[in-house]
């Protein structure tokens, strides 16, 4: 083998001889301002001000007596809507409990336990999690007893 002919065969394989090389980006340290800008971004207090100035300056078309109504609307609709779902829980807590306590025929934590991981689960189900489900469950089932022991202590 010559050394012509292994150079000819090396040129072939990567292509023409002036093909260009990738260029190499240097790492870009932030500066101490950039990071003063984004710890003074990362504050909840300074996130809330923004929202609040930007919300406000789109709504700065609208005339007082209209915000109110706007503001009023959306109120409502999410009242409508926080009122279903506690109706919802309400219904499958209560319906549970009255099962369990009529068919074990005694009144004790475990009926509030029963009803609080139904409703749990019945809450959750909309999801199809597994994980999502059993936290669900699992805490509901928690804040029933921990209120069921609250009412007991002040009845």
């Amino acid at each position: 083998m010559s050394l012509n002919g292994g150079g000819e065969s090396q040129n072939a394989s990567s292509g023409t001889p002036d093909s260009p090389k990738p260029t190499i980006e240097l790492i870009h340290l932030p500066t101490i301002e950039e990071i003063r800008g984004q710890d003074i971004w990362n504050n909840c207090a300074v996130r809330s001000v923004v929202s609040g100035v930007i919300e406000s300056t789109f709504q700065e078309e609208m005339t007082a007596t209209q915000q109110i109504a706007f503001q009023a609307k959306q109120m409502a609709q999410r009242s409508w809507s926080s009122c279903k779902a506690f109706a919802v829980m309400g219904l499958i807590f209560s319906a549970s409990e009255c099962i369990v306590e009529k068919a074990r025929a005694k009144h004790d934590i475990t009926h509030t336990v029963v009803a609080g991981c139904t409703t749990g689960g019945a809450i959750s189900a909309r999801g199809y999690r597994t994980k999502s489900s059993m936290r669900w469950l699992c805490w509901f089932a928690a804040f029933s007893v921990v209120m069921e022991k609250f009412m007991e202590r002040h009845s």
